[in-house]
């Protein structure tokens, strides 16, 4: 069936999901399956799946991702809100973990958003002098924000921007003098319409590029399985779906650095034969969406996008899909079923999508991080990048530090950075006690200051001591916050954004979350919940989580009162984004 809807969908031009978001309403649905050839229950099942698609959304929403909760403060930001609005519900990042209370307003009439003790007259964003594209979505604050609401609301106060450092010895990332303007950036796409696509492969070989989304996979590699493929039509996707609690590192990217971004798509799109591709932006995300949306219109109207760039043979038609409220997009299958206007459910492997991907077509998808660091390759040199790190991790890295550091925000530094001189001399140690830090999200090992200070920043050295570095976001666990609640937080964290497709990461999250409402739960059934999770999930959203339980348990115990014998600790090892 999932076939059938991937191929059917494919003979549309565009984003089946985009089309539904568009039409957002029941009465349109059967009209809209007719148009795509798709059974009639099709459109209401996919509408069913997502957050922001379901009826009665509420009007605000106060961030409990792992950063905000670990620093304390949401509940006060919740009530704060309420005072405002008559419902607030939940997400589980903004993308602001360096500046925590985080909250996400929505566009709403008065009538709708504001109760009795409301002020703003014309609704929450009448009055903002901010991007209709915006707008449409919402906004995102944090910080000071929640105690300027009341200016906020009469459009009197603006979300903040921030911007990242560099302590890297060559800045690859963030040095804005690689591409700042849309003249650097046409002269760029200029000597990449005169380079021959198997040279530029070498070259990103040589680099040693690996995936910055926490898989750590081979660029190259992916780029040449997808080229060798003959057929006629292939996709490039951005893989823009941030949604680990901790991680801001791509939205930084998207709204300071978005013709890197745009240029690696190129890139990729030259190297591999492709004409066609989609940024994929998860809603939670609306300033990365206005800006991205904004830079394609730019290209569009000067020739550097769409068809015949630049007077030549070249074509790369770029759309942005916005996600709809669902953390599993972040898996490839999943985003590429979500991009089709299907359930985002994840789909087994192989085949892998560079061999049958986005309707069902040869197809890239990487992290904007990797994008970008292609794209910076390719302006700078293959040689220079591989010299930088450790082995087989090469390059810079962006690190995304929480608020519970004392110079929080984004940073680049080397691969193979000593975590001590990250901790102590970027990072400027913590504001309060800590005992550990969970590294690479919510499915990212949870590693002890003590045993952190003796790694470095490369993918080897933490999987060598039982840990994941993926996308390293830095999520600092203080002293006086439980282990177990820690871990009932990550066991609820899955079960609320599971797919669904497979009964261990499905129910086996769920169970685990019941467990863990007191010491008083049985070690053993534990212990067989964890393997039947790393053993039978079908991506690393299941699979991934028990790394940072057994971590919790390994070097915790005295946190788990168990009633019968210490759970025994196997070592996990997880899949991640590309």
């Amino acid at each position: 069936m999932s076939r059938n809807i991937s191929l059917l969908a494919g003979k549309k031009k565009g984003s089946l999901l985009t089309e539904i978001v568009k039409h957002n309403l029941p009465e349109s649905d059967k009209e809209l399956a007719s148009r795509y050839n798709l059974g009639a229950s099709t459109i209401p099942g996919t509408r069913s799946f997502y957050d922001f698609l379901k009826d009665d959304q509420p009007e605000a929403y106060v961030c409990t991702g792992t950063a905000c909760l670990c620093k304390g403060g949401q509940e006060e930001v919740k009530q704060t809100l309420l005072k405002h609005f008559s419902k607030v519900g939940e997400m589980k990042c903004l993308g602001r973990c360096y500046n925590n209370r985080a909250f996400h307003l929505r566009p709403q009439l008065p009538e709708k958003s504001l109760n009795n003790e409301g002020s703003a007259e014309q609704g929450v964003f009448s009055k903002l002098n901010v991007n209709s594209n915006l707008t449409s979505i919402g906004m995102n604050y944090s910080g000071d924000d929640i105690d300027q609401l009341d200016k906020i609301l009469t459009g009197q106060s603006q979300p903040d921007e921030y911007t990242a450092k560099s302590y890297a010895s060559c800045s690859f990332l963030i040095e804005n003098e690689l591409m700042p303007s849309i003249k650097e950036f046409s002269e760029s796409v200029e000597q990449l319409l005169k380079s021959d696509s198997k040279n530029l492969l070498s070259a990103l070989l040589s680099s040693g590029l690996r995936g910055r989304g926490g898989a750590g996979f081979p660029t190259a590699i992916k780029w040449q399985g997808c080229a060798d493929q003959n057929k006629s039509q292939k996709y490039v996707i951005c893989n823009a779906d941030e949604g680990d609690p901790g991680a801001y590192s791509d939205r930084y990217l998207m709204e300071q650095q978005p013709l890197k971004l745009i240029f690696g798509m190129l890139l990729c799109a030259h190297i591999i034969g492709s004409d066609t591709g989609f940024i994929y932006i998860r809603g939670e995300y609306p300033e990365s969406v206005s800006m991205i949306k904004q830079i394609i219109k730019q290209l569009q109207n000067e020739n550097l996008l769409g068809s015949g760039i630049l007077g030549s043979a070249f074509n790369f038609e770029l759309q942005v899909v916005v996600g709809q409220g669902a953390y599993i997009c972040g898996e490839e299958t999943a985003l590429i079923a979500s991009i089709e206007g299907r359930r985002a459910e994840v789909d087994v492997r192989p085949p892998f999508p560079t061999v049958e991907g986005l309707y069902k077509k040869p197809t890239v998808v990487n992290n904007v991080e990797t994008l970008v660091a292609a794209a910076a390759i390719f302006k700078g040199d293959a040689i220079d990048y591989k010299n930088i790190g450790n082995g087989r991790s090469t390059g810079t890295k962006l690190i995304c530090l929480d608020g519970l550091f004392n110079n929080p925000g984004l940073y680049e530094v080397d691969m193979s950075e000593s975590l001590t001189r990250i901790i102590d001399d970027i990072g400027g140690g913590f504001t309060k006690p800590i005992k550990a830090v969970q590294v690479g999200g919510p499915l990212g090992g949870v590693v002890p200051v003590e045993i952190l200070k003796d790694l470095t920043l490369d993918y080897e050295g933490f999987s060598d001591a039982g840990f994941l570095l993926g996308h390293a976001s830095f999520v600092c666990i203080p002293e006086d916050f439980s282990s177990l609640e820690y871990a009932r937080h990550l066991f609820e964290f899955v079960a609320d954004e599971s797919c669904g497709k497979c009964f261990p990461c499905r129910i086996g999250s769920v169970r685990g979350a019941e467990m863990l409402v007191n010491s008083q739960y049985d070690a053993e059934l534990l212990n067989d919940l964890l393997d039947t999770l790393e053993q039978g999930s079908l991506c690393a959203l299941g699979g991934g989580l028990p790394l940072a339980i057994n971590n919790l348990l390994q070097y915790f115990p005295d946190e788990f009162a168990t009633t019968t014998s210490i759970i025994s600790v196997t070592k996990v090892d997880q899949g991640g984004g590309s």
